[in-house]
């Protein structure tokens, strides 16, 4: 299948493209210590939201405005909260260090079972639960580093760490919350497909980031401005992982009604190894052997997990 096998390699290449310029973006801004992480992650949401608009104004023939009302754009604000609070997480934590959030945001199932189980109650099979010590093991095992005496060490960004279990926290209620919603009878006929469905939850995401952007950062919005008028690489950095975002999410809710959930998780785990390799050749940073081992088995779990109860049926 020719479009299919075109859906993987532009969701991974999208991905990629994000976390270049999500980079270029931040590092512009003066990184995790310049202090406008969040207005980089809002107007990020702010791009997506632009095109999404455009969408609906000038092909009304692909995207027909949803026909939502006022009960239904309420009860997507759950999700809308929590698309915008994992995405603006995420931001912080690749922001930290693009290589170890990579491997943190990798051990999404980790909190995505916690957050099942205790708040929706759904726990995970015991097959899935063996999987999740090996995940948290691997992440573990990527945050030592070996000192001059030949003992290991805890060391890592605890930015990305903290941050990065943040977004994985959001990502799973959003999940869930998706789940929720969508079963509000009418809801999908109304919303008119998963293309309008992801631009609302976008478009409410940037509108809940705006007033905590504001809230957190405006003293430095003097200093954006310049920079913005001023620095090529805030620029293209700004629009192109906006729109990276926008486009590589949409591929991957394509990719997973044409293929199924399973094959889409297993799939997204692949991407993640080929986005930590594409990271250290960008930012130029070599993974520590400690890193190399900890992701492989990280990763390779999370693979295992997404298909272990469809192999011990």
């Amino acid at each position: 299948d020719v479009s299919l096998l075109l859906y993987f390699v532009f969701w991974y290449v999208g991905n990629a493209i994000y976390n270049m310029y999500n980079t270029m973006a931040l590092k512009a801004v003066g990184g995790k210590h310049g202090g406008l992480t969040m207005t980089v992650s809002t107007l990020q949401l702010g791009i997506c939201s632009i095109y999404a608009g455009m969408l609906w104004l000038s092909k009304p023939e692909k995207m027909l405005l949803p026909k939502t009302t006022k009960e239904d754009l309420v009860a997507t604000l759950p999700v809308g909260f929590c698309a915008a609070a994992a995405h603006s997480a995420g931001v912080f934590c690749l922001g930290a260090d693009p290589l170890f959030g990579q491997i943190v945001k990798a051990g999404e199932p980790v909190m995505s079972a916690f957050v099942n189980t205790f708040f929706y109650g759904k726990p995970p099979s015991l097959a899935k639960v063996f999987c999740l010590f090996f995940i948290v093991a691997g992440v573990g095992f990527a945050s030592l580093k070996k000192g001059l005496d030949g003992a290991y060490k805890l060391k890592f960004d605890e930015r990305a760490l903290i941050f990065g279990m943040i977004g994985n926290s959001f990502a799973a209620f959003k999940g869930s919350e998706n789940k929720k919603l969508m079963t509000k009878p009418g809801l999908k006929d109304r919303m008119g497909g998963v293309a309008n469905q992801f631009a609302l939850t976008e478009l409410i995401g940037f509108f809940i980031s705006v007033p905590v952007m504001v809230a957190t950062e405006w003293k430095k919005f003097p200093e954006f401005f310049r920079l913005l008028g001023s620095s090529k690489e805030l620029q293209v950095g700004l629009v192109l992982s906006g729109m990276s975002f926008y486009l590589y999410n949409e591929l991957a809710t394509m990719t997973i009604k044409k293929t199924g959930a399973v094959t889409a998780s297993v799939a997204n785990t692949a991407k993640r190894v080929i986005v930590l390799i594409f990271m250290s050749a960008v930012t130029g940073k070599a993974l520590s052997d400690e890193q190399k081992i900890g992701a492989t088995i990280a990763i390779a779990f999370v693979m295992l997990y997404s298909v272990i109860d469809d192999l011990v049926k």
